[in-house]
């Protein structure tokens, strides 16, 4: 027969601490009210439970220790009364001493009853998915197909304007619960890839447009890019590199607010040499009585 200690997977010199740690992780696994109808974990449950009975009171370990009293309780030689000691074999003895309350306080924390009551209804965990999902799909919103540890698989609806790590939350698609209680819910973390050219920042979206120097400096109306769709911006005369327009209302709506879109001028030098372009500015260059960085030196 393997000796106290061994059974509840402690070493002799386990601290009190030790020995109550091994019981709570063993009760909670081996309880039959988890493992119903499996004689065998039941069986281990009762001999565990025995096995805290003595070491988790100080006064019997120390006795059990000494070699006074055996696995089940009961005196060794001289030291029988004639009677178990107060151990009651495959149950659940109150009262250890060592750690402020016995197994049956153990098993009311762990699952919320004690000896003689019903188990209380546990709700289930709650799980979490992650999904990856295209920059304009987060901003226009879309539905999505996913499919749930259980083998379940559900259409997602994205929200407009979902937000990089929002969660949506499916009621009642987590783990079950445990006696009758509900079941947890399934969590989506919704990761937004990134796109080519535009940001997001709040409702708003930026971009760089690129502009050659002819547009810059003649002005020009080109097409642009929005979340939703190509519309026409003018390029006023004289715009520099930084220059920022505003697109109003081709932001992102979300929450009763919609956004605008800003877009960055960026002047593009050709990169191959234009020679008719280069005669130009080497005559302007000549004829120009001051430079742009002027006022720097003021």
């Amino acid at each position: 027969m393997n000796d106290l200690y061994t059974i509840l997977g402690v070493s002799k010199t386990a601290t009190d601490a030790e020995i109550k740690r091994a019981y709570r992780t063993l009760a909670k696994e081996l309880h039959p009210d988890v493992n119903q109808g499996n004689e065998q974990i039941s069986d281990r449950f009762k001999k565990v439970s025995a096995a805290y009975s003595i070491l988790g009171d100080k006064e019997k370990r120390a006795r059990y220790d000494a070699g006074e009293i055996d696995n089940s309780g009961a005196e060794r030689g001289p030291f029988r009364p004639g009677g178990h000691g107060g151990f009651h074999p495959g149950g659940y003895q109150s009262g250890g001493a060592g750690f402020g309350g016995g197994a049956e306080d153990i098993f009311a924390d762990l699952f919320g009853f004690g000896r003689n009551q019903r188990p209380r209804a546990r709700r289930g965990r709650d799980v979490v998915y992650r999904l990856k999902i295209a920059f304009l799909d987060a901003v226009n919103g879309t539905t999505r197909r996913v499919t749930l540890s259980s083998g379940k698989t559900l259409d997602v609806k994205i929200p407009a304007g979902v937000r990089d790590g929002q969660q949506i939350r499916l009621a009642g698609q987590g783990d079950p619960g445990l006696s009758g209680g509900p079941a947890g819910d399934a969590l989506v973390t919704v990761e937004v890839m990134s796109h080519r050219f535009f940001r997001r920042e709040g409702h708003d979206i930026h971009m760089d447009l690129p502009v050659s120097i002819d547009e810059a400096v003649l002005g020009a109306r080109v097409s642009v890019p929005t979340v939703d769709g190509t519309v026409s911006l003018s390029i006023p005369k004289g715009s520099s590199s930084g220059r920022r327009l505003r697109l109003k209302g081709k932001g992102i709506t979300a929450s009763g607010k919609t956004g605008d879109q800003y877009v960055t001028v960026q002047i593009m030098v050709p990169a191959s040499p234009d020679k008719d372009l280069e005669k130009f500015l080497e005559k302007w260059a000549k004829e120009r009585t001051n430079t742009v960085r002027d006022e720097l030196a003021s």
